[in-house]
């Protein structure tokens, strides 16, 4: 057998190729039009724009002690945006320090060309 390409899905050993493979069939599935429910719902998730997701909550607004944060539940989207967001970063900052390294590399070059399309215009 002649392998041509080799993917990697983590640093550890599995059983068998089974799982691996489904890994990337469930991978890449999703990100055919109509796999998911809303096309929104890949958009938000880890790892989009090199940062992990923000916790998620359930019902009851407490559930053994603890409790979903207020702005969750105040319907002000622009502030469950922002709160998201920072949790975020504070998430990837903690857990995945190469991810963080990135985000930060991205949002300094995103800066960059934006005081360039300033300057020019």
């Amino acid at each position: 057998m002649i392998v041509t390409e080799e993917i990697s899905i983590g640093d550890y050993v599995l059983t068998g190729g089974e799982l691996p493979a489904l890994t990337m069939i469930d991978a890449i599935s999703r990100l055919i039009p109509g796999v998911l429910n809303r096309n929104e719902s890949f958009e938000d998730e880890s790892l989009e724009n090199n940062l992990l997701e923000y916790p998620q909550y359930t019902r009851p607004r407490d559930f053994r002690g603890v409790e979903v944060p207020p702005v969750l539940v105040s319907g002000n989207h622009g502030n469950i945006d922002k709160w998201r967001l920072e949790e975020s970063k504070k998430i990837t900052k903690d857990r995945r320090p190469d991810l963080w390294d990135k985000y930060q590399a991205s949002h300094r070059e995103d800066n960059k060309k934006k005081r360039r399309t300033r300057k020019a215009n």
